[in-house]
């Protein structure tokens, strides 16, 4: 059963039915023993026109384990006839066939098909991969060239092979690069203020939309896609199949409608479910929209959670959103809603359609650069680099954050350690209030036990909204992340996520604005600072100053 959580896609690793490239791996840790061809003492061994076994699939999601494959990376026009693969047990010739790059061998070939974009060899009796371990060898003529030993595979995920080390990865698992985009505008936003803005790029398209979220209930959302695929617009939909709570009737019906309308609608779910898929963004044409919010009238819709969100029109930005949903739509876990729909019983939802001040208008700004990150693939690393080469302030808004020695609050915790002022807005939502009134808690112990400029606080909507649903951060006053993650490692970690980081000194006072509203509560802003950081004594500060710190 997929764990509560919430997620996952263009560079695939072997396993991906759509038109994308392999990436070898670059793997951290030796997970496992591994044999390399080049540590044994045959000539042949150390040829480097010799095939090496690149990964192993022991244990599939199947009975009977039925669907092992094992994959060798092959030099150019390798005839793979003069080569046997064995586990000590059963060693078997491989097909007369020549081949180049990788290729998979098994024994069930038409169901390793539907799980690989590389070519498939069947065999007659493939060796059996045991599940808590096993040694494969790749003979030429006797002499064994290449050999893996690994240990305890789990269920559904793929040992890749790098030098000395294997690395366990979900069957599908991504490789996505960072990727940046060059000096441009975008259109800020925050939510409930500006609810038009998620959905303009959509209303405007005429060649694609690809939605991308955890839920979507939202009628005006609906609206929005129905008609573009009214105007001959393609749209489709990628969307979470387990998220937390069940799916409300209210969605179901929505995507029952979308569906209707000849949208194509598909959820992440099943056995081969990569990650929890949990981004939130749209491709529309050649702009592009991310946001922290839920395609719902609570999100979106304007009707109950502070947001923040980002359109641009960045061309590395946009293709990257839509090579990975590409990837994230086009395997064997994204079920079509139809198929996902039959039988399944759906649950009561609440109503969100309270109504709340504008105060922050939807604004165009310059950024320098912009740079796209997606989790599990990249995004934890980058953004504790990002928190580690701050210099002068951080402030995070997050509904949640998590344990204490997680990195990304490491990182905080070493940012005001190093004396850069740090502020950490909680969500105050009954369901989250004793939680991270603990999370408050202690981080301003541990500033006031250590004299780091560190204040945490919870969020007080005073009417401009219901919850914080944001989740971004300002930092030194000319970065800003704004995106779908939520500051835990499980997210980071399993989850699909998508995040911008976006650097310039216009989107970082846009934001930076509407932090500090949130942050006082939507009171006009005292002037307080913490000096005597070593005593940890709040003094008053300067009225120039616009970055203000505040005392818990």
């Amino acid at each position: 059963m997929r764990s509560p959580t919430v997620a996952l896609a263009l560079v695939v690793l072997l396993v991906s039915t759509g038109p994308t490239a392999v990436a070898e791996p670059v793997l951290d840790t030796p997970a496992a023993d591994t044999e390399s061809a080049a540590s044994g003492a045959s000539p042949i061994a150390r040829s480097a026109a010799t095939p090496t076994i690149h990964a192993v699939y022991p244990d599939p999601i199947a009975a009977g384990d039925r669907g092992e494959f094992v994959v060798l990376s092959v030099p150019d026009s390798t005839a793979l006839g003069r080569f046997s693969l064995t586990d000590g047990h059963t060693t078997v010739q491989l097909p007369n066939r020549t081949a180049s790059g990788n290729v998979v061998l098994t024994d069930a070939p038409a169901r390793v098909r539907n799980l690989t974009g590389a070519p498939v060899y069947g065999l007659e009796s493939a060796p059996s991969l045991a599940n808590g371990g096993d040694t494969v060898r790749l003979r030429l003529n006797g002499t064994v060239v290449s050999t893996v030993r690994y240990r305890d595979a789990s269920e559904g995920e793929l040992g890749l092979v790098n030098g000395s080390a294997i690395h366990w990865r979900p069957l599908g698992a991504t490789a996505r690069p960072v990727v940046s985009g060059r000096a441009s505008e975008v259109r800020a936003f925050t939510l409930p203020d500006a609810p038009s803005a998620p959905l303009a790029p959509i209303r405007a398209a005429e060649d694609r939309v690809l939605l991308a979220g955890y839920t979507l209930s939202s009628a005006r959302v609906a609206d929005a896609l129905v008609a573009a695929r009214q105007r001959g617009t393609t749209v489709r939909v990628l969307l979470e199949g387990s998220p937390i709570g069940g799916r409300t009737r209210t969605e179901a019906r929505t995507l029952d409608r979308l569906s209707d309308a000849g949208v194509d609608v598909r959820v992440i779910d099943g056995p081969y479910a990569r990650n929890y898929h949990h981004a939130k963004y749209a491709v529309a044409d050649e702009r592009a929209v991310v946001l922290t919010e839920n395609w719902k009238p609570a999100g979106v819709g304007g009707n109950s959670s502070r947001g923040w969100g980002v359109a641009t029109s960045q061309p590395r930005v946009v293709d990257g959103l839509a090579a990975t949903f590409e990837a994230d739509a086009g395997w064997r876990d994204a079920v079509r809603w139809r198929e996902y729909r039959r039988g399944r019983a759906f649950e009561r939802g609440e109503r969100a359609d309270a109504t709340y001040p504008r105060a922050f208008e939807a604004e165009t700004v310059a950024v320098e650069r912009t740079d796209l990150l997606v989790t599990p693939d990249n995004a934890q690393r980058a953004l504790v680099a990002e928190l580690d080469a701050a210099d002068d302030s951080i402030a995070v808004i997050q509904p949640t954050v998590g344990d204490w020695d997680e990195p990304l609050l490491r990182a905080l915790r070493r940012a005001a350690g190093r004396g850069v002022e740090v502020r950490l807005l909680l969500s105050s939502a009954w369901y989250s209030r004793k939680s991270n009134r603990r999370t408050v808690d202690r981080f301003e112990a541990w500033a006031e036990r250590t004299g780091a400029p560190l204040s945490a606080r919870l969020a007080e909507p005073s009417g401009r909204f219901t919850k914080i649903h944001a989740k971004g951060a300002v930092i030194d006053d000319d970065r800003v992340v704004v995106g779908s993650l939520n500051w835990n490692e499980r997210a980071a970690t399993t989850n699909r996520e998508v995040v911008l980081v976006l650097h310039g000194s216009e989107v970082a006072t846009y934001f930076g604005r509407a932090f500090d509203a949130d942050w006082s509560g939507g009171k006009p802003a005292v002037p307080l600072a913490l000096g005597g950081a070593v005593l940890g004594i709040v003094a008053v500060a300067g009225l120039a100053a616009r970055r203000i710190r505040f005392a818990s």
